[in-house]
């Protein structure tokens, strides 16, 4: 027994060295595009959010989570409306709730990834991007405002634009160096409605530097100096979560190994002293499913790797694979063309096989693909193998 005592102290030792080197580790770089408020990851919001104060001086900010629609039938005072988020989802009831507080005078500013399809259909807009040829730059069309050398961004940030809006009802604030919209504001009675494609251009990441931080400025310039500022946090999910010690043990991953390991090490003494302390009893084996165990494997085997990039394409191709052999269907270019005819012999709506096969393409042009890029491709092919 006191020999296992010696086994403990070392085990003990072991930890507390672990926990040091993997506490002093470089912690890499977190490229998932959160948007947060909080977040001070590159593609999170927070210089942009802490910064509203030196453009709106003396404006009182609020954090919302509640929807457009509850929060305007409730009634706020008059200001500007900010939405930064991964996708905007607005149906019938908040979107006329959105405009009918536009307005009294108010002002709206979004900007996102994606845009769900009624936003869509109110607003005429299609979202596309930029080939990798393509030059990333932006610029703005006001004269006073525009930049004799266009905006130039890396990572992709500044590819997304409108392929298609409301050319009547739009105004054309911004553009890239293709010629294609990024910035769009629609006039609603005594207010405007300003929309952009490329949420990243607000990120710490792109207000690190000088020009990033000018073109953040200069587009959220729009909005007129208010006494309120609401900060949407309902749309991209950014909800206060629960701080108690253990989401900060398992958000810190070196805390989260040493937990573990400490776990192991009581299991393990838990299991020496009770063979010291028990007779032995037989254990008869459950029939394995092999099957199963097999599916397991190869589930972490992806899972431990992270190639996103390789999933999605063993995805895409199961699904041209299947497109082909049920509805006789050429894979071979999937452009908006394919998307109509997919949608005429699949039955599914043109919208989602449009969107379907808009993320498909923006999937193959990338090197990395994230979490939530994934996700989004595989939401998108469930969502069309249910209505098919």
């Amino acid at each position: 027994m006191k020999d296992f005592k010696y086994y403990i102290i070392g085990a003990c030792l072991l930890l507390t060295i672990y926990v040091v080197i993997e506490y002093n580790k470089p912690v890499p770089a977190n490229w998932q595009p959160t948007l947060r408020y909080d977040d001070k990851i590159p593609f999170g919001t927070y210089v942009f959010y802490h910064q509203l104060n030196d453009v709106f001086p003396g404006a009182d900010i609020t954090r919302t989570n509640k929807s457009v629609y509850s929060l305007f039938k409730q009634g706020i005072e008059p200001g500007n409306y900010i939405i930064i988020a991964n996708e905007v989802k607005l149906s019938k009831v908040d979107f006329n709730e959105l405009v009918n507080y536009i307005k009294e005078g108010n002002n709206v500013f979004i900007t996102a990834f994606g845009w769900d399809g009624y936003f869509n259909k109110a607003l005429g807009i299609e979202v596309e991007t930029e080939g990798k040829e393509k030059n990333k730059l932006v610029n703005f069309t006001n004269p006073r405002l525009k930049q004799p050398k266009y905006y130039g961004f890396d990572k992709e940030i500044s590819e997304r634009y409108f392929s298609k809006f409301d050319t009547v009802k739009a105004t054309v604030l911004g553009i890239n160096s293709g010629g294609h919209s990024n910035y769009l504001s629609f006039k609603y009675g005594k207010g405007n409605l300003f929309i952009c494609a490329n949420p990243q251009l607000f990120t710490n990441y792109s207000l690190l530097s000088p020009q990033g931080k000018d073109y953040a400025e200069k587009a959220i310039s729009y909005l007129p100096v208010k006494q309120n500022i609401y900060w949407d946090q309902h749309q991209n999910h950014d909800i206060p979560v629960d701080q108690s010690p253990m989401r900060v043990i398992f958000e810190n991953p070196s805390l989260k190994y040493a937990y573990y390991l400490a776990l192991i090490t009581l299991m393990v003494f838990l299991i020496f002293e009770a063979k010291r302390r028990q007779r032995i009893i037989p254990v008869i084996e459950p029939l394995k499913n092999s099957t199963l165990d097999f599916v397991k494997v190869v589930g972490k085997v992806y899972y431990d790797k992270r190639d996103n990039a390789n999933i999605a394409v063993k995805k895409i191709l199961y699904l041209q694979s299947y497109l082909r052999e049920r509805y006789q269907l050429k894979t071979g270019k999937m452009d908006h063309e394919f998307a109509d005819t997919m949608a005429n012999k699949t039955g599914v709506h043109q919208s989602l096989t449009r969107e379907l096969v808009d993320h498909i393409n923006y999937v193959y042009h990338q090197q990395n693909i994230t979490d939530h890029e994934l996700i989004i491709l595989n939401q998108l092919i469930e969502k069309f193998y249910a209505q098919a």
